[in-house]
């Protein structure tokens, strides 16, 4: 059950509903950056491949894709990582220094590109879809979890790449304009996926102030419309949830 679905202009959600994960199954979502240098976010686990691959080549020639990148280093993100560079010959993985430093270059078939928080990365054009496209990469320290963690930012459509952030299980809606606290909050209940210290709701208000319009989710519906709020609602309800996740008021050291 693989599916695509362009949540943005230029940008397409694959996704595969797999029913045997959890009591209501789970989405493996990858999303594709059409553009001059295409760029797959997630991979998937190497068992996906094969459906992927052909959900990708209906796109873009797999051939052309140039950039693989995933959040972290973990089965899902990018354990098809090698099968994608295999058949993708001027492709590279980029991820955080981190990343590269602990995991990527090491695993990957071929060296990758580090970036450094704030760096960006010109795509170039969008073919049928205006304006070029650049990524922003962001590091996430431990959010939602892994060292190496971090996030891309589309600057000309606002799409924020974030991840396990926001995941819902079941198989939702490709797309919705609907919060998506209360369900992403049941499945952190369900899985307890994140690191649940105070970075997190930090993080995600810090990436509000990106104000992204689309947030691309990697387990259930992505999210289009008011991403700043939704982001700063979610941070609000891990505090409320998960007490742990509060900051911790430095003490006084006042005579």
């Amino acid at each position: 059950m693989t599916t695509t679905h362009e949540i943005a202009p230029g940008i397409h959600r694959i996704s595969t509903y797999v029913p045997d994960v959890g009591p209501r199954g789970f989405t493996f979502n990858q999303f594709l950056i059409e553009a001059d240098e295409p760029l797959i976010y997630h991979t998937g686990m190497h068992a996906l491949f094969g459906a992927v691959s052909e959900a990708v080549a209906r796109i873009v020639p797999l051939s052309e894709l140039r950039w693989i990148a995933s959040g972290h280093f973990e089965a899902d993100e990018c354990g098809a990582m090698n099968d994608f560079l295999a058949v993708a010959p001027a492709a590279q993985v980029v991820h955080s220094t981190i990343g590269v430093l602990t995991s990527f270059g090491d695993a990957a078939a071929r060296p990758p590109r580090a970036l450094a928080d704030g760096e960006e990365l010109d795509l170039g054009g969008a073919g049928n879809a205006a304006g070029r496209r650049r990524v922003r990469h962001l590091d996430t320290p431990h959010v939602p979890h892994n060292w190496e963690s971090r996030m891309l930012f589309e600057t000309e459509t606002g799409t924020l790449f974030c991840g396990d952030l926001g995941a819902q299980d079941g198989n939702p809606a490709a797309l919705t304009s609907d919060s998506v606290v209360d369900a992403a909050m049941r499945t952190e209940e369900l899985f307890r996926s994140s690191s649940l210290g105070p970075a997190v709701p930090a993080t995600l208000r810090r990436l509000a102030d990106l104000n992204p319009t689309t947030l691309a989710i990697m387990h259930g519906s992505s999210f289009h419309g008011d991403g700043a709020g939704l982001l700063r609602a979610l941070a609000d309800a891990y505090e409320t949830t998960f007490p742990q996740t509060r900051a911790v008021a430095e003490p006084s050291h006042a005579a």
